[in-house]
Protein backbone atom coordinates (compact mmCIF):
# COMPACT_ATOMS: atom_id res chain seq x y z
CA UNK A 1 0.00 0.00 0.00
CA UNK A 2 1.14 3.53 -0.85
CA UNK A 3 1.64 6.00 2.00
CA UNK A 4 0.18 9.11 0.36
CA UNK A 5 0.97 11.40 3.29
CA UNK A 6 4.66 10.46 3.07
CA UNK A 7 4.70 11.16 -0.67
CA UNK A 8 2.99 14.52 -0.12
CA UNK A 9 5.55 15.53 2.51
CA UNK A 10 8.49 14.62 0.26
CA UNK A 11 6.89 16.42 -2.67
CA UNK A 12 6.49 19.51 -0.52
CA UNK A 13 10.10 19.34 0.71
CA UNK A 14 11.35 18.85 -2.85
CA UNK A 15 9.31 21.79 -4.12
CA UNK A 16 10.63 24.08 -1.40
CA UNK A 17 14.20 22.95 -2.04
CA UNK A 18 13.72 23.75 -5.71
CA UNK A 19 12.26 27.20 -4.87
CA UNK A 20 15.10 28.05 -2.48
CA UNK A 21 17.72 26.80 -4.94
CA UNK A 22 16.18 28.89 -7.72
CA UNK A 23 16.15 32.00 -5.52
CA UNK A 24 19.80 31.49 -4.54
CA UNK A 25 20.76 31.05 -8.18
CA UNK A 26 18.82 34.18 -9.19
CA UNK A 27 20.50 36.17 -6.42
CA UNK A 28 23.94 34.99 -7.53
CA UNK A 29 23.19 35.83 -11.18
CA UNK A 30 21.93 39.29 -10.22
CA UNK A 31 25.03 40.03 -8.13
CA UNK A 32 27.32 38.79 -10.92
CA UNK A 33 25.47 40.93 -13.44
CA UNK A 34 25.76 43.99 -11.18
CA UNK A 35 29.51 43.48 -10.82
CA UNK A 36 29.96 43.12 -14.57
CA UNK A 37 27.83 46.19 -15.28
CA UNK A 38 29.79 48.19 -12.72
CA UNK A 39 33.10 47.08 -14.23
CA UNK A 40 31.92 47.95 -17.74
CA UNK A 41 30.70 51.35 -16.58
CA UNK A 42 34.00 52.13 -14.80
CA UNK A 43 35.92 51.13 -17.93
CA UNK A 44 33.71 53.37 -20.07
CA UNK A 45 34.18 56.26 -17.64
CA UNK A 46 37.92 55.66 -17.68
CA UNK A 47 37.92 55.81 -21.48
CA UNK A 48 36.02 59.09 -21.31
CA UNK A 49 38.47 60.39 -18.68
CA UNK A 50 41.39 59.54 -20.96
CA UNK A 51 39.69 60.91 -24.10
CA UNK A 52 40.85 64.02 -25.93
CA UNK A 53 38.21 66.40 -24.63
CA UNK A 54 38.73 65.42 -21.00
CA UNK A 55 42.51 65.46 -21.33
CA UNK A 56 42.24 69.02 -22.59
CA UNK A 57 39.97 69.95 -19.67
CA UNK A 58 42.35 68.27 -17.21
CA UNK A 59 45.30 70.14 -18.68
CA UNK A 60 43.46 73.48 -18.54
CA UNK A 61 42.32 73.03 -14.94
CA UNK A 62 45.73 71.79 -13.78
CA UNK A 63 47.55 74.69 -15.39
CA UNK A 64 45.24 77.21 -13.73
CA UNK A 65 45.41 75.55 -10.33
CA UNK A 66 49.21 75.36 -10.42
CA UNK A 67 49.47 79.01 -11.46
CA UNK A 68 47.03 80.00 -8.69
CA UNK A 69 44.81 81.54 -11.38
CA UNK A 70 41.56 80.62 -9.69
CA UNK A 71 39.56 83.39 -11.36
CA UNK A 72 40.62 82.11 -14.78
CA UNK A 73 39.17 78.62 -14.45
CA UNK A 74 36.70 78.61 -17.31
CA UNK A 75 35.67 74.97 -17.09
CA UNK A 76 34.89 72.73 -14.17
CA UNK A 77 34.37 69.74 -16.47
CA UNK A 78 36.83 67.60 -14.52
CA UNK A 79 35.11 68.34 -11.23
CA UNK A 80 31.70 67.74 -12.81
CA UNK A 81 32.98 64.40 -14.11
CA UNK A 82 33.97 63.39 -10.59
CA UNK A 83 30.61 64.63 -9.30
CA UNK A 84 28.98 62.14 -11.68
CA UNK A 85 31.33 59.34 -10.61
CA UNK A 86 30.58 60.21 -6.97
CA UNK A 87 26.83 60.11 -7.57
CA UNK A 88 27.00 56.74 -9.30
CA UNK A 89 29.26 55.34 -6.60
CA UNK A 90 27.16 56.72 -3.76
CA UNK A 91 24.03 55.13 -5.26
CA UNK A 92 25.88 51.79 -5.56
CA UNK A 93 25.73 51.76 -9.36
CA UNK A 94 29.54 51.67 -9.40
CA UNK A 95 31.64 49.50 -7.12
CA UNK A 96 33.66 51.80 -4.87
CA UNK A 97 36.75 49.57 -4.97
CA UNK A 98 36.78 49.71 -8.78
CA UNK A 99 36.38 53.49 -8.67
CA UNK A 100 39.22 53.67 -6.14
CA UNK A 101 41.46 51.65 -8.47
CA UNK A 102 40.51 53.63 -11.58
CA UNK A 103 40.35 57.21 -10.26
CA UNK A 104 41.66 57.38 -6.68
CA UNK A 105 44.80 59.40 -7.38
CA UNK A 106 43.00 61.97 -9.52
CA UNK A 107 40.04 62.34 -7.18
CA UNK A 108 42.37 63.08 -4.29
CA UNK A 109 44.61 65.47 -6.23
CA UNK A 110 41.82 67.49 -7.82
CA UNK A 111 39.73 67.59 -4.68
CA UNK A 112 42.58 68.93 -2.58
CA UNK A 113 43.67 71.34 -5.32
CA UNK A 114 40.24 72.95 -5.60
CA UNK A 115 39.87 73.17 -1.82
CA UNK A 116 43.36 74.55 -0.98
CA UNK A 117 44.73 77.20 -0.76
CA UNK A 118 41.55 78.78 -2.16
CA UNK A 119 38.34 76.86 -1.49
CA UNK A 120 36.72 77.06 -4.91
CA UNK A 121 33.88 74.76 -3.88
CA UNK A 122 32.95 76.98 -0.94
CA UNK A 123 33.06 80.01 -3.23
CA UNK A 124 30.77 78.33 -5.75
CA UNK A 125 28.39 77.24 -3.01
CA UNK A 126 28.25 80.78 -1.70
CA UNK A 127 27.92 82.40 -5.14
CA UNK A 128 25.18 80.00 -6.23
CA UNK A 129 23.55 79.90 -2.78
CA UNK A 130 23.54 76.12 -3.06
CA UNK A 131 25.24 74.15 -0.27
CA UNK A 132 25.09 70.97 -2.33
CA UNK A 133 27.34 72.07 -5.20
CA UNK A 134 29.82 69.23 -5.78
CA UNK A 135 28.70 67.40 -2.64
CA UNK A 136 28.97 64.01 -4.36
CA UNK A 137 32.57 64.77 -5.38
CA UNK A 138 33.23 65.63 -1.75
CA UNK A 139 31.58 62.39 -0.64
CA UNK A 140 33.66 60.45 -3.19
CA UNK A 141 36.90 61.99 -1.92
CA UNK A 142 36.10 60.96 1.67
CA UNK A 143 34.99 57.47 0.59
CA UNK A 144 38.20 56.86 -1.36
CA UNK A 145 40.28 58.15 1.55
CA UNK A 146 38.50 55.61 3.77
CA UNK A 147 39.44 52.87 1.31
CA UNK A 148 43.05 54.12 1.37
CA UNK A 149 43.06 53.83 5.14
CA UNK A 150 41.43 50.41 5.13
CA UNK A 151 43.93 49.03 2.63
CA UNK A 152 47.05 50.41 4.25
CA UNK A 153 49.09 48.53 6.76
CA UNK A 154 48.76 49.48 9.55
CA UNK A 155 45.38 51.06 8.78
CA UNK A 156 45.75 54.20 10.88
CA UNK A 157 48.94 55.42 9.20
CA UNK A 158 47.85 56.64 5.76
CA UNK A 159 49.70 59.90 5.33
CA UNK A 160 47.71 62.91 4.23
CA UNK A 161 48.64 64.16 0.79
CA UNK A 162 50.89 67.18 0.89
CA UNK A 163 50.64 70.14 -1.43
CA UNK A 164 53.86 68.86 -3.06
CA UNK A 165 52.14 65.54 -3.83
CA UNK A 166 49.14 67.34 -5.32
CA UNK A 167 51.37 69.73 -7.28
CA UNK A 168 53.32 66.78 -8.68
CA UNK A 169 50.15 65.15 -9.99
CA UNK A 170 48.84 68.45 -11.35
CA UNK A 171 52.19 69.08 -13.06
CA UNK A 172 51.82 65.78 -14.91
CA UNK A 173 48.22 66.63 -15.78
CA UNK A 174 49.29 70.06 -17.09
CA UNK A 175 51.52 68.31 -19.64
CA UNK A 176 48.73 66.18 -21.10
CA UNK A 177 48.16 66.40 -24.80
CA UNK A 178 44.85 65.82 -26.51
CA UNK A 179 44.66 62.55 -28.35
Amino acid sequence: MVDWSNIAVWSLVGTWALVVGTLVLMYWQTRTSQHLNSANAVMALRERFDGGRMRSARRHLSERLLAQEHDDIASMEVVTFFELVGTLTHRKVLDDDLVWEAFGTWVTAYYLAIRQPVDLVAQLRQDLKDPLVFHEFEWLYHRLRAIDQARSAPPAQVPAETSADVDSILAREAKLESI
